[in-house]
């Protein structure tokens, strides 16, 4: 494991491309550029990666094959299974330019079957590839102080270990490949059902007529506090849903979850039924609002 801030560290300059320029990807991007890398972008919509060097420097290539020719590493951070596969695997991918000996580190928040599928396709590319979503938010992506989950041997790992330092508060190395991808499902299997919990205390708090800052300054010192405790209460209070990861990004993940449990054999009662709660929030039009939307499904 690594816990290091983004800096006091000294990383040769590499050569890498970045695809995916979302809300995470293009914060994770500048961090590398600004750790002295080479970076080239690619992304769907190609104006986004035009406004992403437009305003950071670097370079665009019309395609993931493309940017990756040539490349000392190359990052992804796509939405889905399909867009990954899409970025790698087809006909413009990554994979098909990739030189033998380059690292591969996907961000996305994707199935452990595609991690997997993706590690024996780079293995006969001679690639070093590395299934790494992350956890942190949009902040923590910003601040370059992600926490980053591993999957892949130990050499992949700690090949790509130098470059992710410039975005990262730690990173983890924990198991083969695709356990990060398990590793990002446990997260948000613990998500779930913490920001369900959040949600019936404080409609029970309003129910009570209690004074809900009183409510938070005592319990937010307690054992039941948590990270989303403290930063989701009061919006959540205030029926404020716009402060980060979509109901519709949770479901998805949660989906992921529920379908690796299936073949590995875990029961996830809570996670299956608070996905269903999330898809009543989805059904009342808060696909888009942040994950704490689910206190709205709660009747005051």
């Amino acid at each position: 494991m690594a816990d290091r801030r983004n800096h006091g560290y000294a990383v040769a300059m590499a050569s890498i491309a970045f695809i995916g320029l979302g809300v995470m990807g293009r914060a994770i991007a500048r961090h590398l550029l600004r750790a002295g890398h080479d970076v080239t972008v690619y992304n769907r919509t190609a104006s986004k990666a035009e406004a992403w060097v437009e305003a950071h420097g670097g370079r665009a290539a019309p395609t993931a094959a493309a940017a990756a020719e040539g490349a000392d590493a190359v990052f992804t951070c796509v939405g889905a299974d399909p867009d990954l596969e899409a970025v790698t695997l087809r006909a413009d991918g990554c994979f098909r330019t990739m030189k033998p000996g380059a690292v591969f580190v996907d961000h996305t928040t994707a199935s452990a079957r595609i991690a997997r599928q993706l590690a024996v396709e780079g293995k006969d590319r001679g690639l070093l590839v590395v299934d790494a979503p992350v956890s942190g938010g949009q902040a923590g992506a910003e601040e370059g102080r992600l926490s980053i989950m591993c999957g892949g041997s130990a050499k992949a790992v700690a090949a790509a270990t130098p470059l992710m330092q410039a975005y990262s508060a730690r990173i983890v190395h924990v198991g083969g490949a695709g356990a990060g991808q398990q590793t990002k499902m446990v997260n948000q299997i613990c998500i779930a059902g913490t920001m369900q919990a959040i949600a019936e205390g404080l409609r029970f708090a309003q129910a009570a007529e209690l004074d809900l800052e009183k409510v938070f300054e005592a319990v937010s010192a307690g054992a039941a506090s948590s990270w989303y405790f403290v930063n989701r209460w009061k919006s959540m209070a205030a029926e404020e849903f716009d402060e980060g990861f979509a109901v519709d990004w949770m479901r998805k993940d949660l989906g992921l979850a529920l379908e690796e449990a299936r073949a590995n054999g875990a029961t996830l009662p809570s996670a299956a039924l608070i996905d269903q709660f999330y898809a009543e929030v989805q059904a009342m039009g808060g696909g888009r609002q942040d994950l704490s939307a689910l206190v709205r499904r709660i009747r005051r």
